[in-house]
């Protein structure tokens, strides 16, 4: 008698499910500490509260007197930002050479560098804004500062992995024949690499426009401290025509960016001279600019170096030290720093799963324009409107990172998707398949590597904003800091300072190990 064979089991059927329940136990308190409420976005009075907000959106404010307002904070959002990434780079070049093993005979690192470094980007920059506003007052040499600092600690690190990822021959043998490592970098891995440090300057100063209004939110100046205001009176028609006008700052910005990044790829044309009209021209508006940048805003840095400013200065870094470490402040850091775990998981893991669904579909533009829309809107602002939608607490901070990160993730994983190979899909469907199962076995696990490591990169980049959030109410270390900071309890806040510096190091970590261990 033949018996009928077992129907075949999938062999990683086991692993897939010990996977899925250790995620349910490590996720479950994460959404927990998240007060992760989905009910309380249909709650009648939150409805009535944001209905009524949202209702004074309409009309934009049009007067000549606040337009007058608007377009000066808007030149000064673009000053804040181009001054602030000039001074970063002034700071970039010299750390990034000291960071750096490129050029040298034997590649050690330099654990000084590394460890500022990390400082320096480790902080996020509304801490800084924070920090300078309360030396200098109100105004945007805090945004200035803060920029330089944050973005100089980036682009010198990222300036140093690209001269070490550039074929270092040119650069030994020139070491070889008795240059000095400055002559190597320069002549030898500088013409390498200068299509990609250029390339990731152009980015940062996009990323930069967006930081800069952020960092109203603090005092410091531009379009951010305008919305502050309106947000704060309830005044929806100015908030609508600021956040308008930043939305159209941004897609220009991303206009700029492109159009200059695709400029740098594009191979230049034979001449007899080695500069084009691109290069000239690029030549006298980038310093044209950073000169009209520091003159709008009449920061006068010379005063920082003046004996009764570092007199200030040294005072108030002295009310920091040290630290609060009473057992009872530990606990409430503590809190603080799961807290904000917490908001930074959810909101990327809901970021996924919207930008995935909003990723699918074959027409883009109308999707594509609301992914722009979506993260053209910083998390700042985003968690003011969620924290009126929710109530305060760790569910609009959580919100309003899903809402900023689902616009970037979604238009990261179209472009994953739209590369991923087409032939396994392709085939599942001339098989029979229906097209949602060849997508999911054909099309996804193709997509699936690209899109967990722009998902872990994006989560390194929540766990940084989701510490701030708490300045607008949202919950987390940055609830904490904002309120301590407020009382003038520098010791209570120098603790969560470290805190989110110590938190951001081992997300970072924790995200390059589970990359490695997913490739």
């Amino acid at each position: 008698m033949l018996l009928n064979p077992a129907p075949p089991r999938d062999p990683a059927a086991r692993g897939r499910l010990s996977g899925a329940l250790l995620a349910l136990v490590i996720l479950w308190p994460l959404f927990r500490a998240a007060e992760f409420k989905p009910g309380a976005l249909f709650d009648s009075s939150n409805l009535k509260v944001i209905g009524h907000f949202l209702a004074g959106f309409l009309p934009p404010e049009r007067g000549a007197e606040f337009l007058a307002y608007l377009g000066k904070a808007t030149l000064e959002t673009l000053a804040i930002a181009t001054a602030g990434l000039a001074l970063a780079f002034v700071l970039a070049v010299p750390l990034g050479y000291l960071a750096t093993a490129a050029g040298r005979e034997q590649p050690t690192l330099n654990p000084l560098s590394r460890s500022l470094l990390t400082i320096l980007r480790g902080i996020p920059e509304l801490v800084w804004a924070l920090l300078f506003v309360r030396v200098f007052g109100l105004g945007p040499a805090a945004g200035v500062l803060a920029l330089g600092l944050t973005y100089g600690g980036m682009l010198a690190k990222v300036y140093a992995e690209i001269l070490e990822s550039v074929d270092p021959a040119p650069a030994h043998a020139l070491r070889h024949n008795g240059a000095g490592r400055p002559l190597a970098i320069l002549y030898g891995l500088l013409p390498q690499a200068s299509k990609e440090l250029a390339s990731y300057t152009v980015y940062r100063w996009e990323c930069a426009i967006r930081a800069s209004v952020v960092m109203g939110f603090v005092g410091a100046g531009g379009l951010g401290q305008l919305m502050d205001q309106a947000m704060k009176m309830l005044n929806g028609g100015e908030a609508a025509s600021i956040l308008l006008t930043f939305m159209l700052l941004v897609f220009a910005a991303d206009g700029i960016s492109g159009w200059l990044r695709r400029a740098l790829d594009t191979p230049p044309a034979a001449r007899a001279s080695p500069f084009g009209w691109r290069s000239i021209s690029f030549l006298l508006v980038l310093p044209s600019a950073i000169i009209a940048s520091f003159h709008w805003l009449e920061i006068g840095f010379g005063e920082l170096f003046t004996a009764g400013a570092a007199h200030s200065i040294g005072e108030f870094v002295a009310g920091f030290l040290p630290p609060d470490l009473s057992s009872d402040w530990l606990a409430r850091v503590g809190l603080g720093i799961w807290e904000t775990l917490a908001i930074s998981v959810v909101g990327t893991l809901l970021a996924a799963a919207s930008g995935l669904l909003l990723a699918l579909p074959k027409w883009r533009a109308p999707f594509s324009f609301l992914l722009n829309t979506l993260r053209s809107v910083p998390e700042l602002v985003w968690a003011t409107i969620t924290a009126l939608a929710v109530g305060l607490g760790p569910f609009a901070g959580a919100l309003a990172l899903a809402l900023h990160t689902t616009g970037v993730l979604g238009r990261l994983y179209a472009e994953a998707l739209d590369n991923a190979p087409a032939a396994p899909g392709h085939a599942l469907r001339l098989a029979g398949a229906p097209t949602g199962l060849s997508f999911l076995y054909g099309t996804l696990p193709g997509a699936a590597p690209q899109l967990i490591a722009y998902t872990l990169y994006r989560w390194e980049m929540n766990i940084r904003m989701a510490a701030i959030l708490g300045f607008v109410g949202a919950g987390g270390l940055g609830q904490l800091l904002y309120f301590e900071l407020s009382l003038f309890h520098h010791a209570q806040a120098s603790t969560v300072i470290i805190a989110m510096l110590i938190l951001s190091i081992a997300v970072d970590q924790t995200s390059a190990w589970l990359r490695q261990r997913l490739r």
